[in-house]
């Protein structure tokens, strides 16, 4: 199976991409879809983050509570590992799982820290999608509702614009309007569907 990894930092537009590539074809694992699915209440993942951050990381419905652990991990770099330590390789292992059972011309994955946790090696290709960072604050800052320093906090846990670039096989840059990505993602697509033939 041909594989490509997408990523990009928060803001960047990593789920308009993914979700063109996926009506073009292509078959797609989004990571922070499988997190979702993995700290669902009842599982073993969420009882595990419960265990280690305690009552307040749950909600009256025993469910996540997000902003909590977000604001706790990205104020506390200690925390972060410990979450990490829970979240990622039940991902990675969720993810590598669906793979296996996937049908497509080839399939994307999609992992905002690709780079952070190593995966690229995963991948045959991989695909940044790229803005300036004034940019992607402002986005964020727009869907989102976070303040500026939290916005900040979680850009300073991400790699950086510079290190995805340098780690990039191919790049989208989405700094322009909506209509300047289809074709972009269009092109890579074609791209991919030739390689793919050819793996």
């Amino acid at each position: 199976m041909f594989v490509v990894a997408l990523t990009g930092g928060i803001g960047s537009g990593k789920t308009a991409v993914s979700d063109q590539l996926a009506k073009l074809g292509a078959g797609i694992i989004d990571t922070d879809l499988l997190s979702r699915e993995l700290t669902a209440p009842g599982t073993p993942t969420l009882a595990s983050i419960f265990e280690v951050f305690g009552k307040e990381a749950a909600l009256p419905d025993g469910s996540l509570n997000r902003a909590y652990l977000r604001a706790r991990v990205f104020q506390d770099p200690d925390a972060r590992n410990q979450l990490e330590s829970i979240l990622h390789p039940a991902i990675r292992a969720l993810m590598l799982e669906r793979l296996a059972t996937i049908s497509a011309p080839y399939v994307v994955l999609v992992i905002p820290l690709l780079f952070e946790t190593g995966q690229q090696r995963l991948a045959d290709r991989v695909l940044v999608v790229d803005i300036p960072e004034a940019q992607q604050i402002e986005r964020v800052r727009h869907r989102s509702g976070l303040s500026g320093p939290e916005i900040e906090r979680i850009l300073a846990s991400q790699a950086s614009r510079q290190q995805r670039l340098a780690g990039a096989d191919d790049v989208i840059d989405n700094s322009g309007p909506p209509s300047a990505l289809a074709p972009q993602v269009e092109q890579f697509h074609q791209g991919y569907l030739r390689l793919a033939k050819n793996h």
